[in-house]
C-alpha cells in the first residue's frame, strides 16, 4: 500500500518516491503527497520528474477500486516511467491550497448551518453542502456568520481514534449520506478549536484564518428538506 504522506502533513509540496506499479491505469508509488479523489475532495494534479529531469503531468489521482492503490494518472500518451524508478512526486501547490481552503470553509459551514449533511463538493474555488432542513436561509447573514469565524482563526488539529470509538460516538458524523473514511482499524478526527470536530480525510489549513473572506454565491431548495449553500472566495 501507498504510504499516504498527505494525511499527516497537506502542506508537503513534494516527495521522493519509488513506482511500484505502471501500467495504462496510472502510476502506483510507494509513498506520496498526492491525494486521491475522496468525500468531495478532487484528487491533486501536479507531476512526477525522474532522475533525468523527464517531467511526466499528472492529470488526476485516484483511488483503485479493485486493488485500492492510490493511482496517479498520466496523459494517455506519455510514457509512463518504469517499475523501480526513483522519482519526485511534485503537487501543484497553488490547487492544493485553494482545495485545503474551500475544505477547511466547508467545516466553517458546518458549524454555522447546526444540521445533517446530505451531500457536498469542493472545486477549485467553490464548495457546496446540502442540508437535511426546511428553515429559509439568508445568503448575507451566512456569508457574515463565515467570514466571522474565519477572521477570529481557529487553530486546526487532528487526532486519530479507533473504528470502535467512531461507533460509539456517532454524534461526530455529520454527513448523512456519505459515511466517514473507515474500516482501516481507526479513523482521522480534523477539530477547527471552538468551531466544529468531526472525522475526515482530506486536506486543510492550519487555521481558520487562512481561508480568507469568503462569500455565500447561491442558495437553493432542493426539496422539501434539503437546502444547498454554495461558497466561493470573496477575491
Amino acid at each position: 500500500m501507498t504510504e499516504e504522506l498527505f494525511r499527516e502533513d497537506g502542506y508537503l509540496r513534494e516527495c521522493t518516491a519509488e513506482v511500484l506499479r505502471s501500467d495504462g491505469r496510472g502510476v502506483v508509488l510507494d509513498r506520496t503527497v498526492f491525494y486521491c479523489m475522496g468525500g468531495g475532495q478532487p484528487g491533486d494534479t501536479g507531476k512526477l520528474v525522474d532522475a533525468g529531469g523527464r517531467e511526466m503531468a499528472v492529470l488526476d489521482t485516484r483511488k483503485d477500486e479493485a486493488s485500492g492503490d492510490i493511482l496517479h494518472l498520466l496523459d494517455e500518451h506519455a510514457e509512463a516511467p518504469a517499475v523501480g524508478t526513483q522519482i519526485t512526486a511534485r503537487i501543484d501547490w497553488d490547487r492544493r491550497h485553494r482545495l485545503m481552503r474551500m475544505h477547511s470553509c466547508m467545516h466553517v459551514l458546518c458549524a454555522v448551518i447546526p444540521h445533517g449533511v446530505t451531500g457536498g463538493s469542493i472545486s477549485d474555488g467553490r464548495g457546496r453542502l446540502d442540508f437535511d432542513m426546511q428553515e429559509t436561509l439568508d445568503k448575507q447573514q451566512v456569508t457574515e456568520a463565515l467570514n466571522r469565524i474565519i477572521a477570529e482563526d481557529h487553530p486546526m488539529s487532528m487526532r486519530w481514534i479507533t473504528d470502535a470509538e467512531l461507533a460509539g460516538n456517532l454524534e461526530l458524523v455529520r454527513t448523512m449520506s456519505v459515511q466517514p473514511p473507515s474500516g482501516s482499524g481507526h479513523v482521522r478526527l480534523v477539530h477547527f478549536e471552538g468551531v466544529d470536530l468531526q472525522p475526515c480525510g482530506g486536506t486543510h489549513v492550519a487555521s481558520t484564518g487562512e481561508i480568507g473572506p469568503v462569500r455565500v454565491d447561491k442558495i437553493e431548495k432542493k426539496g422539501k428538506h434539503n437546502r444547498r449553500v454554495a461558497v466561493v472566495f470573496a477575491e
